[in-house]
Formats: structure tokens, sequence, C-alpha cells
């Protein structure tokens, strides 16, 4: 289980649903509107319920996730590759979101993964509050982890609204990330190939 999770599950001494609306009425006094107009009055209630969907990463086990391999996989050892997989996160730091798509692959070392672990995987770190490069490093060596395979590449590239809609207001860039585990680490050909199957 992985260390974010098992703290939460180990100490789970979090505010109750009331409390947690209660900080959302807080919230909106800040802001300067009024709690008791009919439009705000269940805000808290779908705020709260929004969260726990949104954060759905805390109380779910990525490495459990990956858990089922396959190996009935006729020798296969070439590059797998997941790509444009969709995902949306939230920034740690303002807790805004993160919208992009991650493109993950590996080389199998005698078993595989079911293709939507990898989609799954992504979702549940991303349902946590991150910065997009931690995610991407999560995200490869939680498959490295877990299945052992001969390297794992990942990319994300992704939008993030605080920089769009706060601070220096830039819509619509685009930041990359990656990282490489075994031989996408050490073999820059692999490192192209994973790059020319992305773009391609």
């Amino acid at each position: 289980m992985d260390a974010i999770v098992k703290k939460l599950h180990d100490h789970d001494n979090r505010p109750t649903e009331a409390e947690a609306e209660e900080a959302v009425r807080t919230l909106l006094r800040f802001i300067g509107d009024d709690i008791g107009r009919e439009g705000l009055r269940d805000t808290p209630k779908r705020v709260v319920k929004a969260y726990k969907e949104m954060f759905a990463g805390y109380d779910q086990d990525a490495e459990e996730e990956l858990g089922r391999t396959f190996e009935e996989v006729a020798g296969y050892d070439d590059i797998v590759l997941v790509k444009d997989i969709p995902f949306f996160s939230h920034c740690e730091h303002h807790m805004v979101p993160i919208i992009g798509k991650a493109h993950v692959a590996y080389l199998p070392d005698g078993k595989v993964l079911g293709l939507s672990k990898i989609a799954r995987v992504i979702e549940i770190y991303g349902r946590r509050l991150q910065i997009q490069e931690t995610l991407t490093a999560q995200i490869a060596h939680g498959i490295d982890d877990a299945l052992h395979p001969r390297g794992v590449a990942v990319m994300i590239e992704a939008e993030h609204m605080c920089m769009a809609m706060r601070g220096i207001k830039k819509q619509g860039s685009t930041t990359i990330t990656t990282s490489f585990t075994g031989a996408f680490k050490s073999d820059p050909h692999e490192q192209v190939r994973f790059m020319t199957l992305i773009r391609g």
C-alpha cells in the first residue's frame, strides 16, 4: 500500500462531512457572497460530494490495482504503449485543476498488464493533490515496482489552471514532463522510439 494511502488509513483523523460543509460556508463568506441566497444553499453539500469524487485517489491503492498481471504473452517482449490517456488532477499549491493527457509505455519481461490498469493508475494518482513532476514519477515507479519490466516510460502533457486562471494568466500553455526507468533511461534509442510512437 502506498505511503499516502497507508498514512490516511492508519491515522484517519479527517473532519466530518458537517465540518467540511462549514468550511465551504466559510470560504463563501470569505469571497463576499451571501451563503443564505437560494443558489448557494446546497453548495456546501455539493462541494463536499464533488471533493469526495475528485480526490478519491486518497482512498485507493495503486499497488493493489496493478497487482494482477498476465504471463501468457506468446513471447511478446516489444514495447507496449498506451497514449493519449485523458486525466485531470489538482495543483497542490492552489487546488485548481490540472488537465491533460498521459502516454505510458513499458518493455515487458515475461508478463504484461491489462491495458485498463494503466489508465486506472493514472486516475488514482491524479485524484490527489499533485504537482505534475510528482505525478509523472509516481506513475512510472508504480508500474515499474509492480510489473518489473525492462523499462517504463511516461510522458504527461497538461495545462495548469493555476497558470491560466490566476497569476500570469496565460491560457493554452502546456507543461510536458517525462520519467524513464530501466532500458528507457539507459538507452537513448528506446527514448527516441517512445517519442516517435507518441508523435506518430
